[in-house]
C-alpha cells in the first residue's frame, strides 16, 4: 500500500509491515517483533483499523491514567496548538505558569518549583544533576528492583536487569538493598532493609552522597509495595546524614494509588520527586522533577548547569494543565481509592481458585498478581530475568482475548486506567481468570 494514501486507511498489515520495515523498536530483537496496530482509543478501550476492542488493563505504560481520548484535554492541546506552539525555555508563557503553580498546589510539602522536561528518563537525570549540584557531592545511591528511565544516568540508576547491556554508564552510583528479596513472597523486615541502607552508607561515607534514589512503589520490576515505616524511615536516614531524598514518582504518581502522589501515603516530604506518565495522561511528551523551596533557593545566585530544547513545552504544558483538571472534575483519584478495595477483593478471589497465584499486591490501582510453581516451598513460574512456557501461553491467551497488560518474569501486571468502572474491572479479571488455568497446570504437574 502506497504511503500516500489517506490517513486512516491502511489495514492492520499494512501498519505493521511498514512499521517494521522502517521503525525501530524499544526492548526487542527486531525480527521478533510482532505488534498490534492501534488505530483509535476511548476510555480504557483500544480498537485496531479493523474495529477489533482491546480493554487496555495496563494503562499502556501505566500511564493513560485518565483514560484514552478525553475531549478536555484534546482540545486543550488545539487550542493552544493554534495559538503558540512553541518558544524556547528562556522564555515564558501562560501554560507553563499556570501549571508550575498547579503543580505547586498538590505536591507534598514544601515541594514548590518544578524543571519540566519531556519524559521521566529526562527528569531523573536533571534530578542527578540537582542533587550533585546542590551538596556538591558525588555519588548516588539506587537500588536493585528499581527502572528509573533508558538515557544513560537513569539506566545506571536502574538496577533491573535491563541496566547489563548498557554498561558501562555514569560513575558514582551505588546500590543498597531493596525493600523485597527475588523470589520471596513478603518483604523484608522495615529494620533490616533500613540498616542495609544504613550500612551502604557508613562504608561509603556519607561525606561523599548526594542522594539517595528511590521509586516510591517500585513498578515494573513488580509494584513492591513498602512497608508501612520505611519511607519515614529513608527520610530520617537522609536527613541524619544531609543527604538528599529523591522520591521516583513517573510511574506511581497522579493518583495512581489513590493520592495525588504514591509517598502521600506516608506523609513524607522528599528534597527531589521525578514525574511524567500520568503529568499528561501521555497525550503528549512531558517530566518534570520538583525541589523544595530551600533547595530552589540556592538557585537564585548560582548557576543550574542543565537544559532541553524542549523544556517547558507550550503544548505539553497545556495538555498537563487540562489533565489535572480531568483528574479533579472526574474524582478519579478518589475512584482509584474505591476500586483499590475492589482490585483487591479480584485478587483474593483469583488467589483462593488458582494455586498458580502465590501472591497479590496492590495500592489503588496499582497492581499486581505474582504466579508460582508452588506456594510452598515458594518456587517462582520463572527464574530472574526469565520467562516459561506457561508464561508466554498467558500471554498469548490475554492478547486472543483482547485483553493487553504487562507480563513480566512471572507476574500479570493489573494497572488500569482510572476512569475504569467496577463492570469493566470485572471483565477484565473474567478473562485473566480463564487464563490461570494454564499456570495451573504448571503446580498440578
Amino acid at each position: 500500500m502506497s504511503t500516500s494514501a489517506a490517513p486512516g486507511t491502511m489495514s492492520s498489515e499494512d501498519i505493521v509491515r511498514l512499521s517494521r520495515e522502517h521503525t525501530f523498536f524499544s526492548w526487542s530483537a527486531q525480527g521478533a517483533l510482532d505488534p498490534i496496530a492501534i488505530d483509535r482509543a476511548e476510555g480504557i478501550y483500544l480498537y485496531t483499523p479493523e474495529g477489533r476492542r482491546i480493554i487496555d488493563f495496563n494503562s499502556q505504560l501505566m500511564s493513560v491514567n485518565i483514560g484514552h481520548g478525553d475531549r478536555r484535554v484534546i482540545d486543550a492541546i488545539t487550542a493552544q496548538a493554534t495559538k503558540l506552539q512553541y518558544v524556547q525555555p528562556a522564555f515564558a508563557s501562560e501554560p507553563r505558569a499556570r501549571l508550575g503553580a498547579k503543580l505547586a498546589e498538590i505536591m507534598p510539602g514544601d515541594l514548590d518549583k518544578v524543571f519540566l522536561t519531556l519524559g521521566g528518563a529526562e527528569a531523573v537525570e536533571n534530578a542527578i544533576k540537582l542533587a550533585r549540584h546542590y551538596t556538591g557531592r558525588p555519588k548516588i545511591l539506587a537500588r536493585y528492583r528499581s527502572y528509573h528511565g533508558a538515557t544513560m544516568g537513569a539506566m545506571t540508576l536502574t538496577g533491573d536487569p535491563r541496566r547489563w547491556a548498557n554498561e558501562p554508564g555514569i560513575v558514582g552510583v551505588v546500590r543498597y538493598p531493596d525493600t523485597h528479596r527475588w523470589g520471596e513472597k513478603e518483604p523484608r523486615p522495615v529494620a533490616e532493609a533500613l540498616q542495609g541502607l544504613e550500612d551502604v552508607i557508613l562504608y561509603e561515607g556519607a561525606h561523599t552522597i548526594a542522594a539517595v534514589f528511590l521509586e516510591t512503589i517500585v513498578g515494573t520490576n513488580g509494584i513492591l509495595i513498602p512497608p508501612d515505616g520505611y519511607i519515614q524511615g529513608v527520610r530520617e536516614i537522609c536527613d541524619r546524614h544531609g543527604i538528599l531524598m529523591v522520591a521516583d514518582e513517573v510511574m506511581a504518581g497522579f493518583g495512581r494509588t489513590g493520592r495525588w502522589f504514591a509517598i502521600d501515603h506516608w506523609d513524607t516530604v522528599p528534597d527531589l520527586m521525578t514525574m511524567a506518565k500520568g503529568l499528561t495522561s501521555s497525550y503528549l511528551p512531558l517530566g518534570a522533577v520538583a525541589m523544595r523551596h530551600h533547595i530552589a533557593e540556592a538557585f537564585e545566585t548560582k548557576m543550574f548547569y542543565g537544559g532541553l530544547t524542549y523544556s517547558s513545552h507550550a503544548v505539553s504544558c497545556a495538555a498537563a494543565v487540562a489533565t489535572l483538571g480531568v483528574y479533579e472534575e472526574d474524582g478519579l483519584i478518589e475512584n482509584a481509592a474505591r476500586l483499590g478495595t475492589v482490585m483487591r477483593r479480584h485478587h483474593e478471589a483469583l488467589y483462593a481458585k488458582h494455586p498458580s497465584v502465590g501472591t497479590h499486591r496492590n495500592l489503588g490501582l496499582f497492581g499486581i498478581l505474582d504466579l508460582v510453581r508452588s506456594r510452598d516451598p515458594y518456587i517462582p513460574m520463572t527464574g530472574f530475568n526469565g520467562t516459561s512456557d506457561e508464561m508466554k501461553a498467558i500471554g498469548k491467551f490475554l492478547r486472543d482475548n483482547d485483553l493487553y497488560t504487562m507480563i513480566a518474569n512471572n507476574s500479570i501486571h493489573t494497572n488500569p486506567p482510572l476512569c475504569i468502572t467496577e463492570e469493566q474491572l470485572a471483565e477484565g479479571f473474567a478473562i485473566i481468570d480463564r487464563a490461570l488455568d494454564i499456570a495451573d497446570e504448571a503446580v498440578r504437574a
